[in-house]
C-alpha cells in the first residue's frame, strides 16, 4: 500500500538541510544536498512505519506559518 506524508524541509547555519514527518514522532534526518535528503527521508519514513506497523493517522496538512516573537 502506498502512503504519502508531509516532509516538513529547512536549511540550517551549517549548511545542512534538515527534514521532519511530522506525522511520524522522531522520523527526521539531515544531508548537505535535497537530492540526499530526500533519499535519506524515504528511508527514515520507511524505518519508522516498521517500528510503528499499526500507523493511522488522521491528520490532513494546513500548511505551515512562521510567527516572529521578541523585540
Amino acid at each position: 500500500m502506498k502512503r504519502e506524508f508531509n516532509v516538513v524541509i529547512e536549511h540550517d547555519s551549517d549548511g545542512y538541510y534538515i527534514a521532519s514527518v511530522p506525522a511520524l514522532k522522531g522520523c527526521h534526518t539531515q544531508a548537505k544536498s535535497l537530492d540526499t535528503l530526500m533519499e535519506r527521508i524515504r528511508e527514515a519514513i520507511e524505518l519508522c512505519l516498521e517500528v510503528e506497523a499499526d500507523y493511522t493517522s488522521d491528520l490532513q496538512f494546513i500548511g505551515i506559518q512562521r510567527i516572529a516573537v521578541g523585540q
